[in-house]
């Protein structure tokens, strides 16, 4: 195994171990908090979530990637192909539109409720994070539902044009029309979403600004509220998402002008459309209370237990 090869496993085994782990830490974390405090707000509920699907995304891309580049061959047969390569683009899209999601439900949080309309709809939010979670699932499953007919499992030989090789899998669209087709309304649904998230990132900034000029030298001390900080880690999960997105999209749009796609240029994108996935659960820990009090708390529990198995000894 050559130095390029082995800095490339070492850095998606990195990127795949820490994120499953990051993500796996925060939906305990929210099940504890579910466990002894049954009204979660919208925000908790997105967030766990997000980390659902980040995870998902991890597993169905990450492990198998680092997994081929560490030279493991032969995987996945075409059945296994296309069930991993179903649930990572419903995964994928998951990511994106959760974040979406939680962008506009922020924004609609912190907005000030200025007319009956916009207050009827707060007080609707938690009632709404449910079905919409629904509708996500069911949407993305339709829209991604040609992925397991474009999958199979690596051939013998060389890799015929038009194909994605993710090493693992190979995506045979066959033909350009549908390989371009389908480059086209995968980008299209995503910058979408990404074109509303960061519109209502936007106006949460604005919102932010207008609130901390009102209240500057009152609350100086006590740094802001719990809207206030919710609201600025959705900001910057919307800009980490947003920076990774456009390194993904930038790789995506060479590669649909290439027949055949170098397998350096597949790995270079793997790997940044799985940072996110990787990055977002430290960004939740880092800057939300309740899951870091939790693992705080359980440290603490697992300190104490050591403490005392010490002393009986």
């Amino acid at each position: 195994m050559d130095l390029c090869v082995t800095i490339k496993g070492v850095s998606f085994l990195l990127q795949a171990g820490l994120g499953i782990l990051a993500n796996i830490l925060v939906l305990l974390a929210y099940v504890h908090i579910a466990l002894t405090d049954p009204n979660l707000q919208p925000v908790d509920m997105i967030l766990c979530h997000l980390a659902f699907a980040d995870l998902l995304l991890l597993l169905t891309r990450g492990v198998p990637q680092t997994m081929t580049l560490f030279g493991l061959r032969n995987l996945l047969d075409d059945a296994g192909c296309k069930v991993v390569i179903y649930t990572y683009r419903i995964a994928r899209a998951l990511s994106v539109c959760i974040t979406c999601m939680l962008s506009v439900f922020q924004a609609v949080t912190v907005a000030p409720a200025s007319g009956l309309y916009l207050s009827r709809l707060k007080a609707m939010l938690p009632q709404l994070v449910v079905p919409t979670f629904v509708a996500l699932w069911f949407i993305n499953m339709a829209i991604c539902i040609a992925a397991p007919f474009f999958s199979v499992a690596p051939r013998n030989g060389t890799v015929p044009p038009f194909t994605l090789n993710l090493g693992f899998c190979h995506v045979d669209f066959r033909d350009n029309l549908s390989y371009v087709i389908n480059g086209i309304a995968v980008s299209v649904r995503d910058f979408a979403f990404v074109g509303v998230m960061l519109g209502s990132s936007v106006y949460i900034l604005v919102l932010l600004h207008r609130h901390s000029r009102k209240v500057r030298g009152i609350r100086r001390v006590q740094g802001g509220t719990m809207e206030t900080r919710a609201a600025k880690t959705v900001v910057m999960l919307v800009v980490l998402y947003a920076v990774f997105f456009g390194l993904d999209n930038v790789i995506w749009i060479y590669m649909l002008t290439v027949a055949q796609v170098p397998p350096v240029v597949a790995d270079m994108r793997v790997f940044f459309s799985s940072c996110y996935a990787s990055l977002s659960p430290f960004l939740i820990i880092s800057s939300n209370k309740k899951v870091k009090a939790r693992m705080v708390c359980a440290a603490s529990d697992q300190a104490v237990d050591n403490k005392d198995s010490n002393v009986k000894n």
